[in-house]
Formats: structure tokens, sequence, C-alpha cells
């Protein structure tokens, strides 16, 4: 089992934040805040809990993560989306996509594609936005038109030695799983 703070140790020389993953948040609705806390005090966080409330965006954002990540699979719509804005402005949006469309509970957006839900949440006031693709490559032209309109992340099943292409498409960054990064620490 791989300690938490010797990865945050090892990744705080290269990387200036973290994106945690809080899989108790996302698959029982009961996130880990206190640890979270812990590892906020290490190092800039941004926290996808599965935030599906306004009120729980702002418990992420309590334990000290720099943003709470809210995203199209889980908030609860457009009225959670303005009302987290309201309660704070240290949000950060994904858009989960399957295949070259967006996951199916993005139906409750009522956007057509990604780009058009980008659009919609930039107009209710988060600016950033994070690309999700799930089980594909990243479309990199829907990668442009996002990063065209405001800093835009990609959520990468793509290797570090592709981040390249995220600059290519005007991206502020990537998003790498840390299966890539204890592989290169183990070898």
């Amino acid at each position: 089992m791989v300690d938490p703070f010797d990865v945050l140790d090892r990744l705080s020389s290269d990387y200036a934040m973290l994106y945690v993953v809080d899989l108790d948040g996302i698959e029982r609705e009961d996130p880990q805040l206190d640890y979270l806390q812990e590892l906020a005090r290490e190092m800039t966080l941004w926290v996808d809990a599965g935030v599906r409330t306004a009120e729980q965006a702002i418990d992420v954002l309590i334990t000290g993560a720099r943003r709470a990540v809210l995203s199209s699979a889980y908030l609860r719509g457009p009225r959670q989306l303005a009302r987290a804005w309201r309660l704070s402005t240290d949000l950060v949006f994904e858009v989960e996509m399957r295949g070259p469309a967006l996951a199916p509970a993005d139906a409750r957006w009522g956007a057509v594609d990604a780009a058009a839900l980008a659009r919609a949440v930039r107009a209710a006031g988060p600016d950033h936005i994070i690309v999700s693709p799930r089980e594909t490559e990243p479309d990199w032209s829907v990668v442009r038109v996002i990063a065209s309109e405001g800093p835009t992340w990609v959520d990468g099943t793509f290797s570090r030695e592709e981040a390249p292409r995220l600059t290519e498409c005007g991206a502020s960054g990537g998003i790498f799983h840390i299966e890539d990064l204890l592989s290169s620490w183990e070898g």
C-alpha cells in the first residue's frame, strides 16, 4: 500500500497542485473530509468528491482544498451549479464524456455537446473546465474549442509524453493518473 503523504512529498517538488479523487465521496456520498483536510495542509488540492449539491461543494472547500470539482456526472443540475457559485467562486467544472458524446447523466444539463455544456457553465460562473473523456482518448478538436473560450484542463487516459498535445490545443494543463507516476518511481 502506498502512503499518501509519501506520494505528496514526492509530487510536491515537480507539481504545483494535486487533483484528488475521493472515491468514498463519489461512490458512497461520504467524502473523507478529515483526511482531505490533512492532505490540503501539505499541498494545493483540487478535490473531486462526487459533489451533488452546493452544500457538498462548500464542505470540500472547508477542508482547505483550493477548488472543489463539480462534475456533470454527479452535480444535480444547473440550479445546484448556480447555488454553488453564489456560495464560492473556488469551483472547477468537469465535463464528463463517454466516447464522443456527453455522459448519459449530462442530459439534465440540456447541452447537446461538450463545448455547449462548457459554454453554459462558463456563462453561469465557473471559468475553469476539465474535459474528462472516459474509456477513450481525448477528442483534441473538442479540447481546442473549449480551451479557446477559457482555462481548460484535460483529464487523461494519456501519458506524460503526450503532454505537448495539451499545449497544441491551448489547454492549461493535464491531469495525469497516479499509476503512471508511481510506475515511473518504481522503475
